[in-house]
């Protein structure tokens, strides 16, 4: 047995070893339990190094050939070694770069595939509004706002109260009513209190109202004359009440519990529709909708089929004192889904001119394919998306105005009489004024350093949520104009036709004329569209690879099949051979 012994440790081959000590020992194994561990794990090794040679000779990885061949020099694999970790880290790099690019901009607005006729968007809708925001009686029948606004003057430097003497309780109201609508920004902070109750200051501008029908003369919509009332309805703005043209109401645009939805009052005339459509600016006007339509729509370019109006004002009824210098007509174009802001943007309309307003559509469209990605990194929101608490209807206009509510209530305590709100939210007095006035510039700045401060974080996304979070609507659709305007002198057209009577009747009328209309039949649209989708990273990614190391789907099949498949089947061999 010694000697059997000795001649096994002399064989190179371990299995001949095992089977001549068990011939000897009767079938006792007399190997270790590490011996037998230390061979097994020999075995592994071996089969993933033929493994492993397999591979470097059969793959299409390029360089790696070079690495599994040990009959070349160690020189030349260690080059091969360089090169090939090289490659890996340019793929690396140009991942790195297409992945920041995949989720930071993946959508880009770009023009649409082909124009869009007119008639598939609403006529823009038309707030007019007035700057005569009372009508100024004769002297001597009663305070005008100039005498008192020169006694709250005194006062405010004087007193803390302010007690007019000889006015009536109505007179107070209108006073304090015009403070909130005429120029607000020279209202001090130290102000004195007026005393008396709450005013309900829509009802205080709606009986101050110059009559409709003389400051609105006569209209005239698609070729056809008729009274302004049919067409325009009361709007509650933050300068008074004005009128809108081709809005939707108050009821489809606020929610059942705001001040607004519940003293709505259309003046359109909805029975002179024969068919109403459910139009939205996401979907459209319905496919079967008629020619008429709410919104109301065109379907053609130039001035016979827009709409024209003839406004005018009175010299002996304009309140210098309430607006300044400058009167006339403020005109703002909006989406019919928008609520007007008239301080903001709007075409100012003079006293004896006439103004033609040529409106060139700007409407972004959104394909589907950009619905699955998450807002912030589209940069806009889908309608269904941003719910709005006073709103029915998601746009950002009307999220900053819901915004600006919310925070005047928190800075103030008390919203603005124009501001969206429920029934139970307190609306500013005359002392308040001052502090909502100040209210949207204080909310501009905190949304300003917000972002300033979010974007300087060294892993800031492409978009940041501010306070408000009022980021696009994905469809929107805005009007820009081209303005022009001529001298319109109406007393001179009426001498020389020798007619006095209308002066008479209107004395110390000034008349403009005001034309709106489309430019064009068709125009371009802008379309937001994937830039960079999964596709296309796969793609990019699939090029770098194949650029730096000749890399595929099938190079990452065959390297799985050599470390897998292969590789247990090189094992089983081994251990048939080791046996």
């Amino acid at each position: 047995m010694f000697v059997s012994a000795k001649n096994c440790a002399m064989d190179s081959t371990m299995s001949t070893c095992d089977s001549e000590l068990e011939s000897h020992s009767g079938g006792i194994d007399l190997t270790s339990k590490k011996p037998r561990q230390s061979a097994n794990v020999a075995t592994v090794c071996k089969g993933f190094l033929t493994t492993y040679q397999e591979y470097c000779s059969h793959t299409s990885l390029h360089g790696v050939q070079y690495l599994g061949d040990y009959q070349r020099p160690m020189r030349e694999r260690i080059f091969w070694l360089c090169a090939f970790l090289i490659s890996i880290y340019g793929c690396a790099t140009l991942i790195s770069s297409a992945y920041t690019k995949w989720t930071e901009t993946p959508v880009i607005v770009s023009f649409a595939e082909k124009s869009t006729p007119v008639w598939n968007i609403p006529f823009p809708a038309i707030t007019v509004c007035s700057e005569t925001k009372r009508v100024l009686k004769p002297k001597g029948e009663e305070t005008s706002f100039a005498d008192l606004y020169s006694q709250f003057n005194i006062e405010m430097r004087s007193s803390r109260v302010f007690k007019p003497q000889n006015i009536t309780a109505l007179e107070m109201e209108e006073f304090r009513t015009l403070l909130h609508v005429c120029n607000t920004q020279l209202i001090d902070q130290a102000m004195p209190l007026i005393s008396g109750d709450d005013v309900d200051y829509f009802d205080v501008l709606e009986r101050m109202l110059p009559q409709f029908d003389r400051y609105f003369f006569y209209c005239r919509w698609l070729s056809r004359f008729g009274e302004c009332d049919k067409f325009f309805r009361k709007t509650l703005t933050e300068e008074g009440i004005c009128y809108t043209f081709n809005g939707l109401s108050a009821t489809d645009i606020y929610r059942e519990d705001t001040y607004q939805y519940r003293y709505s009052a259309d003046a359109l005339d909805m029975e002179n529709i024969s068919s109403h459509s459910a139009w939205s600016l996401e979907t459209g006007y319905d496919v079967e909708s008629d020619v008429v339509t709410y919104p109301a729509r065109v379907l053609s370019a130039g001035a016979r089929s827009g709409i024209f109006l003839a406004l005018q004002s009175f010299k002996q009824e304009v309140d210098y004192a309430c607006r300044g210098p400058v009167q006339g007509f403020k005109v703002l174009l909006h989406a019919p889904d928008d609520v007007p802001q008239v301080s903001k943007q709007f075409v100012r309309i003079p006293m004896g001119k006439e103004v033609l307003i040529a409106v060139k559509p700007s409407m972004i469209t959104t394909s589907s394919g950009i619905a699955e990605y998450h807002p912030l990194r589209r940069q806009c929101f889908l309608s269904h998306e941003r719910a709005l608490r006073f709103f029915k209807i998601y746009t950002e206009s009307n999220c900053q105005l819901e915004c600006l509510a919310n925070f005047t209530l928190t800075k103030c305590g008390c919203v603005k009489f124009s501001m969206p709100r429920n029934m139970d939210m307190p609306v500013c007095g005359e002392d308040k004024i001052y502090c909502y006035d100040r209210a949207e510039r204080q909310l501009l700045v905190r949304e300003f350093h917000r972002v300033k401060a979010l974007n300087a974080e060294r892993d800031a996304p492409r978009g940041v949520e501010t306070a408000c979070n009022c980021m696009p609507a994905c469809t929107s659709l805005a009007y820009n104009t081209e303005i022009s305007q001529a001298n319109f002198d109406l007393e001179e057209m009426l001498i020389a036709e020798g007619d006095t009577d209308f002066m008479k009747e209107y004395a110390g009328s000034q008349m403009s004329r005001l034309s709106i209309y489309f430019k064009q039949d068709q125009f371009i649209t802008s379309k937001r569209s994937e830039l960079y989708g999964i596709t296309e990273f796969l793609a990019n990614c699939g090029g770098i690879f194949g650029l730096f190391m000749g890399f595929s789907i099938l190079s990452l099949v065959e390297m799985i099949y050599h470390f897998t498949l292969r590789f247990c089947t090189n094992m089983k061999h081994l251990v048939k051979v080791d046996e």
